[in-house]
């Protein structure tokens, strides 16, 4: 992580009106409003998502995430008979799991869960305030969670999931498990969309990076150098390195959707001294104010939640006096916030 010395964490704070953050999506995907924020104008201009391919051309290069997201929310009892809730964090291999654990009191390592009536696991280890939590071997990882499992809302969405949810807290273009949130920047796609920005001659690629339940974290640390970020796996294939290399060998401007697909692209560069490679890893990559950007252009993403690690990237990428107005004119123009709410189109910043 770099960062300008000396940032507090209050810095990245606003007030926002509660009725502000969006409890369900709207009846179409590409419904909703989009805000274009330009720091070199300064530009900021309120438009809706169906305007984006205004905002493009030819050779441009949009990179969506296509992890989708698993039910990672399991309800269940510890062998004392006390009650459990399982939040799986992120998947570790085909039969094990890191999960926040929620009883009355903290199970024993070695102990057994019966999660749904249906499913014993084991507490396998601890790790600060997680778990390792191991799965029946003879059962398919996947298969159990689809069958047994909960869509995990965010905490600010105060409902339980829905029908509504199994479809629209998932992308269009989702295909790979392991994420416990959905990528929300690509919420706002449909198939009609994507179609008609490929004949227009915009070009699509993809990465794959596990959003982790850590991205709802606030920044608890007064300086924000002292934040220690959640660990995410991510993918980039060779195809993708190739379109990125095409995309600014013609001109073209790299828009990542969604703080995701920036963070795996970034991580991928700074893992490798500048240069994308294909293949999986881990990434605790920290971006605030003072990060160099090094592969990505362009930033569609949703507004993000105060004192967050992704209200400090964006305010990195687009500069923080930039986020703070732009933020300002979307709460006094009623915009929607959050996973189900409007969009954010990023110029970087110079």
């Amino acid at each position: 992580m770099r960062t300008s010395p000396s940032m507090q964490t209050t810095e990245f704070d606003y007030h926002l009106p509660a009725e502000l953050i969006a409890q369900f999506p709207l009846e179409k995907r590409t419904a909703s409003r989009m805000l274009y924020v330009d720091p070199a104008g300064p530009v900021i201009r309120g438009d809706h998502f169906t305007q984006l391919p205004d905002y493009l051309r030819v050779n441009d290069l949009l990179i969506l995430n296509d992890t989708r997201v698993i039910k990672a929310r399991l309800h269940g009892v510890k062998q004392s008979g006390g009650k459990v809730e399982v939040m799986i964090e992120r998947v570790l291999d085909d039969h094990r799991v890191l999960a926040m654990i929620r009883a009355s009191h903290a199970p024993a390592i070695g102990s057994i869960l019966l999660l749904e009536q249906e499913v014993s696991v084991m507490v396998e280890a601890r790790q600060q305030s997680l778990y390792v939590l191991s799965f029946p071997e003879d059962r398919v990882l996947d298969e159990l969670l689809e069958r047994y499992g909960r869509l995990p809302l965010p905490p600010y969405i105060e409902r339980a999931a829905t029908a509504i949810d199994e479809n629209r807290y998932q992308t269009v273009f989702a295909h790979v498990n392991g994420a416990v949130a959905a990528p929300t920047a690509g919420l706002h796609f449909d198939e009609i969309m994507l179609t008609s920005l490929q004949q227009q001659g915009i070009n699509i690629a993809y990465v794959t990076l596990h959003v982790g339940a850590g991205t709802f974290q606030p920044v608890k640390t007064e300086m924000v150098e002292e934040h220690v970020m959640h660990a995410e796996r991510y993918h980039i294939s060779a195809e993708t390195i190739d379109a990125i290399e095409r995309c600014h060998a013609q001109g073209g401007r790299v828009l990542a959707v969604g703080t995701t697909c920036l963070r795996a692209l970034e991580a991928c560069a700074q893992a490798n001294h500048g240069e994308l490679l294909a293949g999986s890893g881990e990434t605790r990559l920290f971006i605030a104010p003072g990060f160099d950007f090094q592969i990505v252009d362009r930033l569609l993403t949703n507004f993000h939640l105060p004192r967050s690690t992704l209200l400090m990237l964006v305010s990195a990428f687009a500069g923080m006096d930039t986020i703070r107005h732009a933020y300002q004119y979307a709460i006094a123009a009623r915009y929607r916030f959050f996973s189900y709410g409007d969009a954010m189109l990023l110029e970087k910043s110079a």
